[in-house]
């Protein structure tokens, strides 16, 4: 493969919904662009882009898989992305390495929930697109009711650069209104004749070129006064606003497909090359908010998008030229970590395929192996010129669960096996929650946790089970209360005496601070000699006061005190679950000359707090997240009803082109599969994201059935 310059490359991302064809596609980009002399089907499970067993078996994608094509001088990067919303990891790792994308409509269904997903997901990201309405050959196929339902989710955005003559199973040409000519296929590998527009669609091709040519001279003020004085425009100035247009994401051209029969890939191709920008035109953002320059004469850095461990390759890092030149045996440092690495090989990627090259210029996609510190989201660039890009902003999880191994001799091969994976995959996330004491995974659905269980059986042989996560709830107190414990023990040799008197009150608005208090009936003022005041881990504060006067208490005790009041903290009172929000006041006690000791003091502090805690209107408080619910318009009524048995508050609702948005507040112990129940509920149409917003008390009926399951658990344990 010839070395290719920053100006004659292209990086394109398929986006689609499942079943729209973008493998198809990438097939036949392929095959224009000689990388394989036969194209696959996903029927013959024999697509470059699918060649993974499970994509195979399930006839879709499920990873992002590079490819490339070299076509009318030009190296053109594809990345083929998957329909699923579980699996837009993959997707939006491409928005960063790639400068344009292609929508692919799917002819028989017209705009769906999908396509609008993606397009959001690409306006999020500043990547311009181009739609691509394919399967145009099928029996269902529907142009008319697509080209409706661009025009109701894009507006004006979408513009036509081509129609279809027919379509059904007859479609074997359309008329390009940018070039003014039809172009009609003679079989199913591309070949086409440009012949002159006949008669019964001139009048809607002249049409269709002057909105074309208004659309393109609409955000160019030069063109504009072109177009007022002449009334027209030539092909290469329509080129040259529709170029604009579409890096600024005002427009969307339409173009038309059968990727399966090959019929107007070649055109989508050789349009995407003259009128997309190329890498030369794009900045990109470092983390200190400085932009560099994709260029060739630029110090040499990389960008790690994606990582994988594949079979007789080991670990292989992918990755995007952002500047410079990168040639075999050059060395690179990781700025942050101070961590080089000696680029060894390097390939072009066509799925499966690689192809070793000697140099890839600023621009170019490609990968290579045996990086000792390589991750995704990593910058290695000329040793010295700390070039450091923003890291890929990724989706936040909307799936989680606890997981485990059958047998407890593979535990830790599971903690291997996920470490390993969340590095391929970083929208998988793993943690072990002490507090919980569970590994949690949370991902983007239940079609990718599902993904990960079938990788762990399947490619580490470990059986797993996966099962709903506990919820970390939180404890507080609603009200003063004081207590005091006498711990008292004599064994026949040394032994052991505390007391410990302490007062404990929330810390809230209801609550500000005092030292004057009544117990036991009686005023009492603190003489506060020391205060201590903590941030806690897990959330909240803790403020511990020292009120001991008279040396009732010697001082050398007072962190065993405090050591047992933040042992029961981290283990509530009420369910086990961490306690926050509390000010401790510790105002009396006795010790004795001989038996007393820091453990006699832990353990009287602790069974003070508790006693008092349990006295002072305990309440049990569980996350609280906020949640985003984005669904067409007939299935309000059922995501409604659906949030009101969750106990969600819902705050607002909101319109997004054509969709409705609903904001609400929903307990996370109500969101275990949410993701599912509301794909089912809405016919796959509706979507949400979730992020964590605070703590709030739980109903009287939640938390005595939470005390309930506790006691019972703690019987059950003894």
């Amino acid at each position: 493969m010839k070395i290719y310059s920053t100006k004659d490359i292209r990086n394109v991302v398929l986006l689609g919904s499942s079943k729209s064809g973008k493998t198809t596609l990438a097939e036949s980009m392929l095959y224009e662009g000689k990388v394989i002399d036969r194209r696959g089907s996903i029927e013959g499970k024999n697509t470059v882009s699918d060649n993974s067993e499970i994509e195979q078996n399930l006839q879709h994608s499920i990873y992002a898989t590079p490819l490339y094509a070299e076509f009318m001088d030009t190296k053109f990067n594809i990345i083929d992305s998957p329909g699923a919303d579980d699996f837009i990891g993959g997707a939006v790792a491409a928005f960063k390495v790639c400068e344009n994308a292609i929508l692919v409509i799917n002819a028989q269904q017209g705009v769906e929930v999908g396509s609008n997903l993606f397009a959001r997901y690409a306006n999020k990201y500043n990547v311009p697109l181009v739609i691509a309405v394919n399967q145009l050959d099928s029996d269902k196929a529907d142009w008319e009711n697509t080209l409706a339902s661009l025009k109701s989710s894009f507006g004006k955005k979408a513009v036509l650069v081509q129609f279809p003559t027919s379509v059904g199973a007859n479609f074997d040409g359309f008329i390009d209104v940018l070039k003014m000519k039809y172009y009609k296929f003679t079989d199913e590998n591309g070949t086409r004749e440009s012949l002159e527009i006949p008669e019964e669609f001139k009048e809607e091709a002249e049409k269709y070129h002057q909105e074309l040519v208004e659309s393109a001279a609409e955000f160019d003020d030069g063109l504009m006064e072109k177009f007022f004085e002449a009334g027209s425009l030539s092909e290469e100035e329509i080129r040259a606003g529709l170029s604009k247009a579409i890096a600024n994401g005002d427009l969307m051209p339409v173009f038309c497909l059968s990727a399966k029969k090959d019929i107007g890939v070649k055109r989508l191709m050789e349009f995407s090359i003259n009128t997309l920008y190329s890498p030369v035109n794009t900045k990109n953002l470092m983390t200190n908010s400085q932009e560099m320059e994709c260029k060739q004469e630029a110090p040499t850095s990389i960008f790690i998008y994606k990582t994988d461990i594949e079979a007789h390759l080991g670990e292989v890092s992918y990755f995007k030229v952002m500047s410079g030149e990168l040639t075999e045996g050059l060395d690179l440092e990781d700025a942050v970590t101070g961590h080089r690495e000696r680029i060894t090989s390097i390939y072009a990627v066509a799925g499966s395929k690689k192809e070793k090259v000697s140099e890839l210029m600023a621009g170019d996609i490609g990968c290579t192996v045996k990086l000792r510190h390589s991750k995704t989201n990593i910058t290695y660039s000329h040793p010295g010129t700390n070039i450091i890009f923003e890291p890929i902003k990724l989706p936040e999880a909307k799936y989680r669960c606890a997981i485990k191994a059958k047998s407890q001799n593979d535990e830790t091969k599971l903690g291997e096996a996920l470490n390993k994976l969340a590095t391929q995959d970083p929208t998988l996330i793993v943690e072990y929650s002490k507090e919980l004491k569970q590994t949690i995974i949370s991902g983007q659905g239940e079609q990718h946790i599902n993904l990960i269980k079938y990788k762990i059986e399947h490619d580490y042989h470990i059986d797993i089970e996966l099962f709903a996560p506990k919820i970390p709830y939180r404890e507080t107190i609603t009200k003063i209360a004081s207590a005091n414990y006498r711990h008292k023990k004599q064994s026949g040799g040394a032994g052991q005496f505390g007391e410990v008197h302490m007062l404990i009150c929330p810390i809230s608005d209801e609550f500000p601070f005092t030292n004057k208090f009544k117990i036991d009936g009686k005023d009492v003022s603190f003489n506060v000699k020391g205060q201590e005041s903590f941030e806690l881990p897990w959330g909240g504060k803790l403020e511990y006061y020292n009120c001991i006067v008279g040396g009732a208490i010697d001082s050398r005790f007072m962190p065993a005190i405090l050591k047992g009041i933040n042992d029961k903290m981290s283990e509530g009172p009420l369910t086990g679950s961490y306690a926050r929000d509390l000010r401790v006041f510790v105002y009396d006690g006795k010790m004795h000359p001989v038996d007393s000791n820091e453990i006699s003091f832990v353990l009287a502090a602790r069974n003070a707090f508790k006693e008092a805690f349990r006295n002072a209107g305990p309440k049990i408080m569980e996350p609280i997240y906020d949640v985003k619910i984005t669904t067409p318009a007939e299935y309000l009524g059922a995501c409604m009803s659906d949030l009101n048995t969750r106990r969600a508050m819902i705050m607002n609702q909101d319109m997004d082109k054509g969709f409705t948005v609903l904001y609400a507040r929903v307990p996370l112990a109500e969101l275990y599969r949410y993701s599912t129940a509301l794909s089912s509920l809405s016919a796959g149409a509706a979507t949400f994201t979730m992020k964590f917003a605070d703590y709030q008390a739980v109903p009287t009926d939640v938390q005595n059935k939470l005390l309930a399951e506790y006691m019972a658990n703690e019987e059950k344990e003894d």
